[in-house]
């Protein structure tokens, strides 16, 4: 991560944090409460958690209720595969994020501060916790009761750890105690969240470049991309020189990520195809080698961004095994609450971990194209609606990898 400077350093200490420039966009958010979600509008900043949806109008949505509690979760579940971004920015640079959820409570008049966080990275936690204590006693954090009654209660909340726990209805009843069973919307969160209460979700990453679309300005921060605005975070991995974590302007191309910032391919192997946003989203391959990685460009061509992790595939890598994995991922984490979820990504998984084996049947593909005609939109969240855009991407792309698993 090179073009946010404060972003791009590793800081767990708040006065390192306050010192390279931090604190500055939460003093503008206290001297001009009201200005804050128009410059994020102007600023044209999205939910970095996977739809892309523009983050000033969940803000808009809380500020707009009337109520004596609102919350505000900084959702970093990130239990996917080949997702690493969410946990490297709470563990690495945790102020960043604090404030971008501290300025959202001044937009918004929260009173409520959840950093949701997974555990699976045992620095994670400890490292939140102790960023925390140290806003808690900050006189910057004190400033906040000039705007709003008081400070925001401003704690940390391990995630179950199962993906469900990372969908916004999941995340609500995990708040509260429960098991992150998601539920049907509408209600939506902003007017039905923890407790009943006007609750906004947002993903870590977003918040992390709310402080820096406030601190740069909205021109300044829309001027970082190129055919969106602002920067975003790339999760790269699989068969490439340089995994790791990328943050380049929105909207760079797919074959400067693998060549340029990747390294190229692993073992000099030619590229075959790429699992844009995870194993949740569509394959591209070495045809889709210029599509700029942003949110508009992707859906106008087909895919989608999602989280910007990029899993790479060279050849030699079976895609059939690769989705299999991954529909296997999606089964294992099934709640169980909607059984055409429970019952058809576990029938997914059996149908393709049989052709991987070896032991395919000829009726194999038909089967697994018809799970994927019904299953979307079947369940109360889009697990299982993932499942099925990759099973379809994968039949759809490399439907010769499969008919020759198969011998059809």
């Amino acid at each position: 991560m090179k073009l946010l400077s404060a972003a791009a350093m590793e800081v767990t200490e708040l006065p390192d944090w306050l010192a390279a420039g931090g604190g500055a966009a939460l003093e503008r958010a206290v001297s001009d409460p009201t200005g804050v979600i128009p410059e994020i509008e102007a600023a044209g900043l999205r939910g970095m958690g996977g739809a892309g949806f523009p983050a000033h109008r969940k803000w808009q949505a809380v500020a707009e209720q009337r109520a004596p509690q609102k919350w505000i979760i900084c959702n970093g579940n990130e239990d996917e595969p080949g997702t690493f971004k969410d946990r490297y920015l709470l563990a690495h640079t945790p102020h960043q994020v604090i404030e971008g959820a501290l300025i959202a409570a001044v937009a918004t008049g929260a009173t409520h501060v959840v950093l949701y966080a997974n555990p699976h990275d045992e620095h994670t936690i400890p490292r939140l916790e102790a960023a925390v204590a140290q806003w808690r006693g900050h006189a910057r954090f004190q400033r906040l009761a000039q705007v709003l009654p008081q400070p925001p209660e401003l704690r940390v909340h391990a995630t179950s750890g199962l993906y469900v726990g990372g969908e916004e209805t999941g995340a609500i009843a995990a708040v509260t105690g429960g098991f992150p069973f998601p539920r049907h919307k509408p209600p939506w969160p902003a007017h039905d969240g923890v407790h009943g209460a006007p609750t906004l979700i947002n993903n870590i990453e977003t918040l992390a470049l709310a402080t820096h679309a406030l601190r740069l300005g909205a021109e300044h921060f829309r001027a970082l991309g190129r055919t969106a605005p602002g920067t975003k975070l790339y999760s790269l991995s699989g068969d490439i020189l340089r995994p790791g974590l990328h943050e380049l302007p929105m909207g760079t191309p797919l074959a400067e990520l693998i060549d340029d910032h990747g390294g190229g391919m692993l073992g000099g192997r030619p590229f075959k195809a790429v699992f844009t946003g995870g194993p949740s989203n569509t394959l591209l391959t070495a045809a889709d080698r210029d599509v700029a990685l942003d949110f508009d460009s992707l859906r106008a061509h087909g895919s989608r961004l999602g989280t910007g992790a990029m899993i790479v595939i060279g050849e030699g890598t079976s895609i059939v095994r690769r989705t299999a994995e991954y529909i296997a991922f999606f089964a294992n984490g099934s709640c169980g609450q909607c059984p055409p979820c429970k019952i058809g990504t576990h029938q997914a998984a059996r149908i393709l971990e049989r052709i991987e084996e070896g032991a395919g049947q000829p009726g194999d593909l038909e089967a697994l194209e018809n799970l994927v005609a019904v299953l979307p939109g079947s369940g109360r969240c889009g697990l299982v609606d993932g499942a099925a855009t990759v099973l379809a991407s994968s039949l759809a792309t490399f439907r010769h990898e499969y008919e020759r698993a198969i011998d059809v």
